[in-house]
């Protein structure tokens, strides 16, 4: 079932900006958007909603914006899961947003593919922080970091695609292997990691900044028994 979303901002073509982007994904589905507070309000009233997508500084609304706004919105919709999308970058505020229950904080500055991630791990019980936000003071642990070594280049890779929204199936099509190698190498990665819940698979990508996508140059090296067990299955 879709991530059912609502988008808040007070600025049109950002919000067309993120209606385009997100639209385009079948584990997507955008329910509403609105520009303040009262429209978020009216919205969350009559569609149900997994995931706000709001902008921190957004006035004219009925419970106004900031801290105040999200924490009404906290009180009155516990089961509701806040992405702050904002050009905020204080890190006294951010960590005010965090200590208030808001999943996940993001830079406007970002790459939208962070949004992408930060949606599906706040979904899956996960928290998610802006990666210029992490520089600022918040980094990947060297924890999770060292724990990422243990992954085979191919299950880091599978990992990856699966905290950024693919479906084992989608998996299998992009790298040409079959499904049952894929569910094999996730189920594997999570073994290694002493991982079993999904939501602690999308915190430890977070941590280990496994998570910010391909580019990343300290993927673990290929595993040759793995590379042998992908290549038999297929």
């Amino acid at each position: 079932m879709a991530i059912k979303i609502i988008l808040a901002d007070d600025h049109p073509v950002l919000i067309a900006g993120m209606q385009h982007e997100l639209s385009a994904l079948r584990t997507l589905d955008i329910v509403g958007t609105a520009h303040n507070s009262t429209e978020v309000i009216d919205l969350l009233t009559r569609r149900p909603c997994d995931i706000l997508v709001t902008d921190y500084v957004m006035p004219g609304g009925s419970v106004g914006d900031g801290m105040g706004m999200l924490a009404f919105l906290q009180r009155r919709y516990p089961a509701l899961k806040i992405i702050v999308f904002t050009t905020v970058d204080n890190l006294a505020m951010v960590t005010a947003m965090l200590d208030l229950g808001i999943k996940a904080v993001l830079s406007k500055a970002d790459e939208i593919d962070h949004l992408i991630a930060a949606i599906h791990a706040v979904h899956a019980g996960a928290s998610y922080l802006s990666p210029s936000l992490r520089t600022a003071g918040a980094g990947p642990t060297a924890a999770a970091t060292s724990e990422r070594q243990k992954l085979s280049r191919r299950e880091a890779e599978v990992v990856r695609l699966y905290v950024g929204g693919a479906s084992i199936n989608e998996i299998a099509q992009q790298v040409n292997r079959t499904k049952q190698t894929v569910s094999t190498q996730k189920n594997s990665a999570m073994r290694k990691l002493g991982i079993q819940r999904d939501a602690d698979l999308f915190k430890f990508a977070y941590e280990s900044g496994l998570i910010m996508g391909s580019g990343n140059t300290d993927t673990p090296p290929p595993d040759t028994l793995d590379s042998n067990k992908d290549h038999a299955a297929n």
